[in-house]
């Protein structure tokens, strides 16, 4: 480690790099890393987080849940298998840049249409590799998520470090309002990639589903048409009068980034649809929050979120290894026990991973079932969705 003029930066890690694509990661803390630029050249402000999948970089990278953050990878080289046109969460990057230890120097993959480095480029996405990405982790493991700033633009480490001081914190921002539509749209497309051999069904008669967009993954909604709906996304201020003209048999609260308690109009929203009892309500993620504050719960920020593959969630005797990425939580007992089970616990921490509404069709569950990417144990949950919607259904509701 050498010191820096500042008393407040501390330079680690450095490495031989030409001053033309030269980058630094500066955080708030003062630590700084020196490293290469790849993919666009720039600055960019966000909160340093860490994601721990070992496959999956473009999925995450497009997954609006990631808005307003410095993805650090574990995985220790980016860009193996280029990028495509199917594994795209979003139409666009969401999170703001992407750190790594190494960049490959040569995509190789039979779905491959450009380089992981042309694309962030294209896309305006701001990069650093060359770091020591293992003791990056162990930083944000041991003190949390903390605000950074990647740079390539040739400004002073000192600089930087007032620049991302003035940061806001992700406690308190309401990021879905960015990342959501602004008009409804209709998805009824089939999945995107032909080799998923996972359940598809084609009811005659698809159930009807209003989706409400707080930052959805496309993984999401190719699942519900997958297990037999028909999907009308609407945007994260919709209304109980708007949702309710579209005649839905179920309504589900999506993934997305930020602060739940930050999201009034999606609480609002919530209490307003649990008015109607026997309406099938189905969050997932920040949607999964949402509902637990709508039926009288809090959150929290968890010191460094949960984002990776390989989270074992359930119940004694049961758990399925599940997607993750969220930086807050619901507090268990926060929950009404009268109106409210903890059907799932997150077996690492014992934090809530997932509940059902004990009088209701009404569960949420904090963890990704569509696994785009990661395991497939949990899909089975799209499936309940739906048959709590064919019991209503069944019953004239």
């Amino acid at each position: 480690k050498w010191r820096m003029r500042s008393d407040d930066c501390q330079l680690v890690g450095l490495m031989p790099h030409s001053s033309s694509r030269q980058a630094h990661l500066v955080l708030a803390d003062g630590t700084v890393l020196t490293g290469e630029a790849f993919g666009h050249r720039g600055s960019v402000v966000g909160e340093v987080v860490f994601n721990t999948g070992m496959t999956g970089y473009q999925e995450v990278i497009t997954d609006p849940s990631y808005a307003g953050q410095l993805v650090t990878f574990t995985y220790p080289e980016l860009g193996n298998t280029g990028v495509n046109g199917d594994d795209q969460e979003a139409e666009r990057p969401h999170a703001k840049g992407v750190i790594a230890r190494q960049l490959a120097p040569q995509a190789s993959n039979w779905r491959c249409s450009e380089s992981l480095e042309c694309w962030m480029d294209r896309h305006g996405l701001v990069g650093i590799c060359g770091v020591d990405t293992r003791a990056l982790v162990r930083r944000l493991r041991d003190g949390g998520a903390i605000n950074g700033v990647i740079s390539s633009d040739g400004r002073s480490p000192v600089d930087l470090l007032d620049e991302v001081r003035r940061a806001p914190s992700m406690e308190g921002l309401n990021l879905a309002s960015q990342v959501s539509t602004k008009e409804p749209y209709e998805w009824s497309s089939p999945c995107r990639v032909s080799f998923d051999q996972r359940l598809k069904q084609r009811p005659d008669h698809p159930y009807r589903v209003v989706a409400i967009d707080f930052g959805i993954k496309q993984a999401i909604l190719d699942r519900l048409v997958a297990h037999g709906c028909a999907v009308t996304v609407l945007p994260s201020n919709a209304d109980l009068e708007m949702v309710m003209s579209h005649q839905p048999e179920g309504v589900f609260l999506s993934n997305g980034p930020g602060d739940p308690a930050a999201v009034d109009s999606g609480i609002d929203l919530a209490r307003a649809l649990l008015e109607i009892s026997n309406l099938p309500l189905f969050g997932i993620c920040l949607g999964h929050q949402i509902l637990g504050l709508a039926l009288g719960g809090s959150t929290f920020k968890l010191g460094y979120g949960h984002r990776g593959l390989n989270h074992p969630c359930g119940t004694s005797g049961q758990l399925e290894i599940t997607s993750q990425n969220h930086g807050f939580a619901l507090s268990a007992d926060s929950l009404p026990e009268t109106t409210v089970e903890v059907t799932h616990l997150n077996l690492n921490d014992r934090t809530v991973a997932a509940f059902q509404h004990r009088h209701q069709p009404v569960f949420g569950i904090q963890y990704h079932p569509e696994a785009s990417p990661g395991p497939h144990d949990a899909d089975h949950h799209f499936g309940r969705f739906v048959a709590l919607m064919a019991d209503r259904r069944n019953v004239g509701g």
